[in-house]
């Protein structure tokens, strides 16, 4: 009998695009359920040097609100990723390859795997356009 997999993933998931949608549908296809740790606002400010275009709240529900994810989580810490890891049982982690090497320290606790990003597109490229656009 096949033991169905858990699989987990973290982002910011600011100015939700297509990147994110294809990152969190392949996640899913790796196991049974998809996790999702969403960054704190306060985690975005530290990791990006700028607080998120959408509050932590607002983010949470989008990624919830997909039909790929089975259960969202704010994301207080990176480096609480491992007590995530351990907390929510996951099989597999799952992280964009803009993070490659970063997280194989984990690798003694579950797989690790990295997807490559959906070319040509990025949240901060799409906040530029945007910000160039209405200036």
């Amino acid at each position: 009998m096949e033991v169905l997999k858990r699989i987990i993933t973290f982002g910011t998931f600011d100015v939700f695009h297509i990147g994110h949608v294809n990152i969190l549908e392949r996640a899913k296809e790796l196991g049974a359920y998809l996790v999702v740790g969403v960054s704190s606002d306060a985690l975005n400010i530290s990791k990006k040097g700028r607080p998120p275009i959408y509050n932590q709240d607002d983010r949470m529900k989008i990624v919830e609100s997909l039909h790929c994810v089975d259960e969202v989580f704010l994301e207080e810490s990176l480096e609480l990723k491992g007590q995530y890891i351990r907390q929510y049982d996951a099989d597999i982690l799952v992280m964009g390859n803009d993070w490659e090497g970063k997280f194989d320290c984990f690798s003694n606790i579950c797989k690790v795997q990295y997807f490559s990003r959906t070319e040509g597109i990025s949240t901060s490229k799409i906040i530029k356009q945007v910000a160039l656009d209405f200036s």
